[in-house]
């Protein structure tokens, strides 16, 4: 039996998954879990990669412990962070979070070198602050991209850690709005124009390229060899291989962030499409005409300040119990990253909730109309008819948040509470292994 392991790493949680082939199906096995989070150094928010790779050789080890050798292994992670090293290939400072703010000083100057309108015909990446062009020109900024010799995305610097091998992956680098829609390629002309070094920004490898094999230490610590593959290293990229859909419906990768897109065979970047500000990112012989909606992001902040100790199921219990029927636009970026949740949803309403069920109701049916927004917006923008919605991801397991979503939508939801970045992660590293037979 061959065996293949997926690193699947979120904003506030990881998992290792083991996968085989057994009857012509993708079997999985959860072998190791542990728990994320953006951390505050100094008045950043920044991720502690360190203790992020100490987990990915933990997770490593347990696969052993529990009798698996994967003959390969990928590693899939969230978007737009990345890792600047120096020319000892040792990280240049902090690997800065996304929910940091220290984009909002320059994004003005980004758009005075060139337009958002040019930035978007050329990319066809939608607006954030955190987009990583922007964070980029900050590192610019402040000169700590001079001192660098390397730039590597967050999954494109774990892999590097394990073999020693710099790749950078095609699905994750369209998420720096630095890649061009058509050629798919990094876009030269925007590199010089804002002034980053060429060097940094090598050839794009397609999923399922090999990176490498583990290096000799990792291999005698965790007691085998194996050979790290890519997977779609941008997760939601290996959500949608994940998501086992014979027509081609909308999804709905629903974690941290809700992505709510479909696959198309060419991008999208008119300017209804810039407007509604819907993204055109790598996907595997397609692009994933997608959008980012503020997701579990906000019901696990509300949790975390309200009831960190209560259950999830009570939680919704009460939401469905309330009658509070107001809702926000869940993409304002008082969302993005608040001192205070609760406070950000006061301040958004004229009628506050006056219970723990109303501010979770209130959350839920803001996801359901922000959701109805975007579908609405794909309709219009592809042209497309649908009447089903796909839902994956841990959002997935939360049917009163389902059948809002279908009400208020006026589509049928299919949810597969599935681990869909893993499986399709793993789908890529079994059809690679099979070209090697």
């Amino acid at each position: 039996m061959k065996y293949y392991l997926a690193i699947d790493i979120g904003a506030s949680s990881g998992r290792h998954i083991v996968g085989w082939e057994e009857s012509g199906e993708i079997k999985t096995e959860e072998v190791y879990r542990f728990k994320n989070g953006v951390e505050s150094k100094d008045g950043r928010l920044v991720w502690d990669t360190q203790r992020l790779f100490k987990e990915v050789v933990n997770g490593l080890k347990a696969a052993r412990e529990k009798g698996y050798t994967p003959a390969s292994i990928g590693i899939d992670t969230w978007a737009v962070d990345y890792a600047l090293l120096d020319g000892a290939d040792k990280l240049i400072g902090e690997v800065f979070a996304y929910r940091d703010g220290r984009t909002e000083s320059v994004i003005d100057g980004v758009h005075r070198i060139i337009s958002f309108d040019q930035l978007y015909k050329s990319t066809g990446i939608q607006f954030q602050p955190f987009n990583t062009a922007y964070q980029l020109y900050a590192d610019k900024f402040s000169g700590k991209l001079d001192k660098a010799e390397s730039f590597l995305m967050l999954p494109d610097y774990l892999n590097f850690l394990l073999t020693g091998v710099k790749k950078q992956e095609y699905t994750n680098a369209t998420s720096t709005g630095l890649v061009n829609a058509e050629t798919c390629d990094w876009d030269g002309n925007m590199l010089d124009l804002l002034g980053f070094n060429r060097k940094l920004f090598k050839e794009l490898s397609p999923p399922q390229t090999v990176v490498g094999g583990l290096k000799k230490v990792i291999a005698e610590e965790i007691g085998f060899s194996s050979t790290v593959v890519l997977p779609a290293t941008h997760d939601t990229a290996s959500a949608v291989e994940g998501i086992p859909m014979t027509e081609n419906s909308p999804y709905i990768s629903s974690g941290t962030w809700s992505l709510l897109g479909i696959k198309l065979p060419q991008a999208i970047t008119d300017e209804n499409s810039r407007k509604a500000n819907y993204s055109n990112e790598g996907g595997i012989g397609y692009y994933r005409y997608q959008k980012n909606i503020m997701g579990m992001w906000v019901v696990n902040r509300l949790r975390d300040e309200l009831c960190p100790e209560k259950p999830f199921p009570e939680i919704v219990k009460e939401a469905e119990e309330s009658a509070f029927d107001n809702y926000v636009d869940v993409n304002g970026k008082e969302f993005l990253a608040p001192e205070s949740m609760k406070r950000a949803f006061d301040n958004a309403l004229k009628l506050k909730p006056q219970s723990i069920g109303d501010y979770f109701r209130c959350a839920y049916l803001s996801l359901a109309h922000g959701y109805k927004t975007a579908l609405k917006e794909l309709k219009e923008n592809t042209g497309l008819k649908f009447e089903k919605l796909y839902i994956v991801g841990g959002g997935a397991k939360n049917k009163f948040l389902n059948r809002l979503t279908e009400e208020i939508c006026k589509v049928k939801v299919t949810a597969l509470p599935i681990e869909a970045s893993a499986l399709g992660n793993i789908k890529q590293q079994i059809l690679r292994g099979k070209q090697n037979v």
